[in-house]
């Protein structure tokens, strides 16, 4: 399956623990969003770390999961580089 982890934590602390743990499963690709492609081992581990780590009165952690399809036309604008794909076909 391929995740889309996104976070808003307040206390530094917390923030940088959680990412640090995401990072053993996922891609950092912005610095409060990670995604990546997941077995159900990883996706378990990143449901279990960010019940661990955040304080749900505070903070929020949005896990999304996306289908092979919607995963494939991903648009990605800006930090050098712009493209759409569309199947298995990258567009610059």
């Amino acid at each position: 399956m391929y995740l889309v982890v996104s976070y808003d934590i307040v206390n530094d602390r917390r923030r940088a623990r959680l990412a640090k743990r995401l990072k053993n499963d996922l891609e950092r690709v912005q610095k409060s969003v990670f995604e990546g492609e997941a077995g159900e081992a990883a996706y378990a581990r990143i449901l279990r770390s960010a019940r661990e780590e955040i304080d749900p009165a505070e903070d929020s952690v949005r896990v999304y999961i996306l289908c092979k399809n919607c995963a494939r036309n991903l648009e990605v604008i800006g930090t050098g580089r712009s493209w759409v794909t569309m199947g298995d076909d990258e567009v610059f």
